[in-house]
């Protein structure tokens, strides 16, 4: 069966949902691509298979490959609902205690998510931002920006991540941009709001997307700037 990938990022991590195989040809070229591709913003992937069909030696070398690369920049991938045929080969190949699994996506992604970014880095002392939306283009580009203003933030695509974070961390905002989840921005950012009823919930307009960079900076500068001097 032909493998799906179905991608999100959640904070530092990037999940990855696989459906069908991961085997020797363009199955495992295409997961090769999605590590890929996860590498270039993210060290940390959340490998989710209850829907995984087959994995043969190739699938198996190229994860535990990747997972080996990751290690060396601080990162790793941790394996997410493993049907039972998973289980049982990271047994036999006595990799269950190089791949760490978990029952559940929340639970891998949390894993993560409690661990320092770096420990290398001291933590950020600024407001805390939880900023959701599907595009991670345009979270690296609001968590750029606000990381250069004094802010600690935290990107999600995904409302049910959001929501999971919000259940362990306290944050001072909460902002949606204007393309989240297929889902209008208001509801969603009541949603958000109720988990963390003293964080200020914040949005980005319509047009945020099609702006040019500087005037995207202003505009989303402007809307903390006006929020804290109301």
């Amino acid at each position: 069966m032909p493998l799906t990938l179905k991608p999100r990022y959640a904070g530092n991590v990037y999940i990855i949902r696989c459906s069908g195989s991961i085997v020797l040809g363009p199955e495992a070229k295409s997961l090769e691509a999605g590590f890929n591709l996860a590498a270039i913003e993210f060290k940390r992937i959340v490998l989710s298979l209850a829907e995984l069909e087959r994995l043969d030696s190739i699938g198996l070398g190229l994860v535990v490959r990747y997972a080996a690369s990751l290690r060396k920049r601080g990162g790793d991938i941790r394996i997410a609902m493993p049907p039972h045929f998973v289980t049982k080969l990271l047994d036999v190949t006595m990799l269950s205690s190089t791949l760490q699994t978990f029952p559940t996506e929340e639970d891998a992604i949390l894993s993560f998510l409690r661990q320092r970014p770096d420990d290398s880095l001291p933590e950020k002392s600024g407001p805390r931002v939880l900023f959701v939306d599907e595009s991670i283009d345009l979270a690296v580009f609001v968590r750029t920006i606000l990381q250069r203003h004094g802010f600690d933030v935290r990107t999600y695509s995904h409302l049910r991540d959001a929501e999971t974070i919000l259940e362990v961390e306290p944050f001072d905002y909460i902002l949606v941009g204007p393309g989240t989840i297929q889902r209008p921005a208001e509801p969603l950012l009541k949603t958000l709001a109720a988990h963390a009823p003293k964080a200020i919930p914040l949005r980005l307009d319509e047009d945020f997307k099609i702006r040019d960079a500087e005037q995207a900076t202003d505009a989303l500068l402007q809307l903390f700037q006006l929020r804290a001097n109301a």
